[in-house]
């Protein structure tokens, strides 16, 4: 445990010295040793941080994150920088995010060096000079790195395995999964969790996104192969296809990541809830601090229900304090495969087109998916032309694509739009404007509230009514209904509730989910029960399994009771 207060290290919550909250965390830097041309991880508040484990000479500051370059990546930037192609062979280089260093002196490319490259050239010369590419002196530098720091390793592995060990405990072994995504992280995560249980056949789901890289697929085939007695499940959304999703509500953006849950969440939860039904599991996840401001907000164990994407899971995160260069430390001295794609540049790997995806990411995927980033500008081009913009290719080169928010210029933002008139002649009821006619699927969608009886209605109405779980008492009336100024109409009344407006609200949220539903399979995720199943038939709700717990109506579960609303709402 560490107090940042006093920059003290001790084995105890409470810092003995300040009486502040200790972290697991310690808190690390990078220095350089001139002689051996390696990288030296040390802990701030080591008393020899300046002297190089190796050959005991001086270290220098260098910074406080690395990855290395591998020779892929380093013939690219020489030929980046106007170098002689391998001029940098024999040389150490280092990357902290656009920031190169080669043998400890920095080289910066900022964004426009590699929005303004000429990668049709790059790739002819990658071409031409790929046979002649050596990792002799790579390889050779790595030993030394590792040996370097092979104290620093063993402490990281050593809190980790503790971490798992303890938070595994309680729960049993079966319901333990590790969530795979292809990526570094994930890949450490399977590694020292699987080492730290000493289980080799505990389960693993790999969310095929359809959006991968083609060196994740690779990968995870050679992943299964190389991991016999894992339990390897591929969850896959093969009812929706990316492009013509991002036709109907727009492409995703930063703050609207509708493909996450649509192509990874969703299909994670479909498979958990095809293993576990409604038991509660343990998720070990690959979330690191570093990646983001968002996740250093995290826990690294999160029981939360209003925090966990998916409910039926706790989720921990055993490499949460990791940097980036202590995941290749352990990736290195471990000998554990990984994605390839990191050793032509990337520093994360995931959908290949994702709008978080930095300026060097487009860049290297101009050059190794040539195809694949045409056809996905040309869409996006397409589709600023679609909603009105004046400069479509300023708009999508620029980068202000990923900046989108709501479904301005779009035909689908009218369905999340709620339309109703109060009823004039009974109290407590509105007329629910609808975008299809009154059917099955939309009363299913009232099973939340209570138990459906279509017994209890009048029979010339059409009326069904809904009965408190609790009580048996009514609570609400469906009834169909024609309103002037709306094609399909629903005449909603509630009835024996302390608070009408409340309820009326959450029923809104039905209306909403029935007129703009989009099969993102959100709902899915929030139901820890696993009695929501959205397909290509619709939305279903099991009544023999929903607990009635809401959690599908409730705003801090679902904002707006569906996610459409975020994604598809546009100024008044």
């Amino acid at each position: 445990m560490w107090c940042r207060f006093c920059n003290y290290e001790t084995s105890k919550k409470i810092c003995p010295r300040c009486k502040n909250e200790t972290s697991e965390e310690i808190p690390t830097e990078i220095y350089w040793c001139k002689a051996c041309k390696i990288p030296v991880i040390k802990n701030k508040n080591q008393a020899d941080k300046d002297e190089c484990p190796l050959c005991n000479g001086k270290l220098s500051y260098l910074s406080q994150d690395l990855r290395p370059v591998f020779p892929e990546e380093r013939l690219l930037l020489e030929l980046l920088l106007g170098k002689t192609p391998h001029e940098f062979a024999q040389k150490s280089v280092w990357c902290e995010n656009s920031r190169y260093y080669v043998d400890g002196e920095a080289v910066a490319l900022s964004s426009d060096d590699f929005k303004n490259a000429d990668t049709g050239r790059l790739s002819q010369m990658l071409e031409t000079e790929k046979s002649r590419n050596s990792y002799e002196y790579f390889d050779a530098m790595i030993e030394k790195f590792i040996k370097a720091n092979r104290t620093h390793l063993d402490e990281l592995i050593s809190e980790s395995h503790t971490f798992i060990q303890k938070t595994a405990s309680r729960f049993p072994t079966e319901n333990i999964v590790l969530s795979f995504s292809g990526g570094k992280d994930s890949t450490v995560t399977a590694d020292v969790v699987t080492k730290a249980l000493s289980n080799p056949s505990l389960v693993h789901i790999f969310g095929n996104t359809t959006l991968e890289f083609p060196s994740t697929y690779d990968y995870v085939k050679r992943f299964r192969s190389d991991h016999p007695h894992a339990i390897f499940e591929t969850a896959l959304n093969d009812e929706q296809v990316f492009y013509k999703v991002c036709e109907d509500i727009g492409p995703p953006a930063r703050m609207m990541r509708w493909c996450c849950s649509m192509f990874k969440t969703g299909p994670i939860t479909r498979v958990l809830n095809g293993l576990y039904r409604n038991q509660q599991i343990l998720t070990f996840y690959g979330i690191r601090k570093v990646e983001s401001v968002a996740r250093s907000k995290y826990d690294r164990v999160t029981e939360n229900t209003e925090s966990v994407k998916i409910q039926k899971q706790t989720v921990a995160s055993p490499i949460f304090f990791w940097k980036d260069i202590d995941i290749w430390l352990y990736l290195l001295a471990e000998k554990v495969d990984f994605n390839d794609a990191y050793r032509l540049g990337y520093d994360r790997v995931g959908c290949w087109c994702c709008p978080n995806n930095n300026q060097r990411a487009q860049f290297l995927s101009r050059i190794y998916m040539k195809e694949r980033s045409e056809k996905w500008r040309d869409f996006l081009i397409d589709f600023a032309k679609k909603i009105g913009k004046p400069d479509p290719e300023v708009y999508v080169d620029s980068g202000a694509w990923k900046a989108r928010q709501g479904g301005n210029g779009l035909v689908a933002a009218n369905d999340v739009k709620i339309r109703f008139t109060n009823c004039t002649a009974e109290d407590n009821a509105k007329n629910y404007a609808l975008t299809c006619p009154f059917d099955d699927e939309l009363v299913g969608m009232f099973v939340p509230f209570g138990n459906i009886s279509r017994e209890l209605g009048r029979k010339l109405l059409n009326e069904i009514i809904i009965l408190d779980i609790k009580t048996n008492v009514p609570i609400i009336s469906l009834q169909p209904f024609k309103v002037d100024g709306f094609e399909h109409a629903i005449k909603v009344k509630t009835m024996n509730v302390a608070n009408h407006e409340d309820l009326q609200r959450q029923i809104g949220y039905q209306i909403r989910k029935f007129n703009a539903c989009r099969k993102c399979l959100k709902c899915e995720s929030v139901c820890k029960a696993g009695a929501i199943h959205i397909s290509n038939a619709g939305y279903y709700i099991d009544p023999a399994k929903c607990v009635h717990c809401k959690k599908c109506v409730t705003e801090k579960y679902l904002v707006g009771g569906c996610m459409m609303e975020k994604y598809l709402k546009t100024k008044r």
